[in-house]
């Protein structure tokens, strides 16, 4: 079910911008405001449809004793390895979060990219971030670790982000492209190794401590980065308006860069939390979980 939820939510987001990128190319605010209206009305049917008949929760299947938190989560953290586990899963979500709603804007406004073309930039997130599913599920199989495939992909993440940033100095709207296709790549690669590894840890403790523990620092991590790149974002337009950082900052990509360079110095920080963790080996998952599947990417 999971499976299906993720390469259904992929496919949508891949479909969905190829076909508002086609009804965009000839931009024009009112066809804007009619394209937006359309996706509203498409996502509210599709939504009535998905919960049409939908079999009330059982909840006698639910009403079984469970611990205190605190002992679980204190059971949790006392494994060596696990408070820095979640640091670097905090690190680096908010480094491959915070360029979230700034992308388009850079082809826009940097690039001189179309409406059309800057909207196919999510296919090509989409795109490379199932690329690194498959990867991840080769890796994994072959018996990579967990950790050094979550370096791996802050790694790309470095690439990535260096390429957006010259993809403005040359106005190279292609190398822009690349470092997009890049940063799905490595956000995939990064999310999978580190999912996998939690996963590790919940079979020694409660397992619902553990991903849930993965999924509240994930989303805190990417929702307050998302905001803290828009902010800065602003902030470094508003101060280069009134002339405070001199004319290095005059070019429209300055303060994008400031998120991108922040990013940067993020992905770095993650390095340095993911290292330690190579030498903490909590027992292997069993044999059937070796190969990842899409079911076991995060929600």
């Amino acid at each position: 079910m999971v499976a299906l939820l993720y390469v259904t939510l992929l496919v949508g987001m891949t479909v969905s911008s190829l076909l508002l990128g086609a009804l965009l190319a000839e931009f024009t605010p009112t066809r804007l405001v009619q394209v937006v209206q359309g996706a509203a009305v498409m996502a509210m049917a599709l939504n009535l449809a998905a919960l049409w008949k939908q079999e009330p929760r059982g909840r006698q299947r639910t009403s079984a004793q469970r611990r205190p938190f605190r002992e679980a989560w204190r059971e949790f953290t006392a494994h060596p390895g696990a408070l820095r586990l979640l640091t670097a899963v905090a690190l680096g979500s908010a480094a491959f979060s915070m360029q979230d709603i700034l992308l388009e804007p850079y082809g826009g406004q940097v690039l001189a990219m179309t409406v059309g073309q800057t909207t196919l930039l999510t296919a090509l997130l989409a795109g490379g971030t199932l690329l690194a599913l498959s990867y991840s599920a080769r890796a994994l199989a072959r018996g990579l670790q967990p950790v050094r495939l979550s370096g791996l992909g802050a790694v790309v993440g470095l690439a990535a982000f260096a390429a957006v940033i010259l993809s403005g100095a040359f106005a190279w709207p292609a190398l822009f492209q690349a470092g997009t296709v890049l940063i799905g790549i490595g956000g995939g690669l990064f999310s999978v190794g580190l999912l996998v590894e939690v996963m590790r840890y919940a079979d020694r403790t409660d397992s619902g401590i553990a991903l849930g523990a993965w999924g509240a620092v994930q989303a805190t991590a990417t929702g307050v980065a998302v905001g803290t790149g828009g902010l800065l974002r602003d902030g470094v337009v508003y101060a280069t308006g009134q002339g405070w950082f001199g004319p290095a900052f005059a070019g429209p990509e300055a303060a994008y860069n400031v998120v991108y360079h922040l990013e940067i110095g993020l992905l770095f920080l993650t390095l340095i939390a993911l290292g330690p963790l190579v030498r903490y080996r909590p027992d292997p998952l069993p044999e059937p979980s070796a190969r990842l599947s899409l079911a076991e990417f995060p929600n």
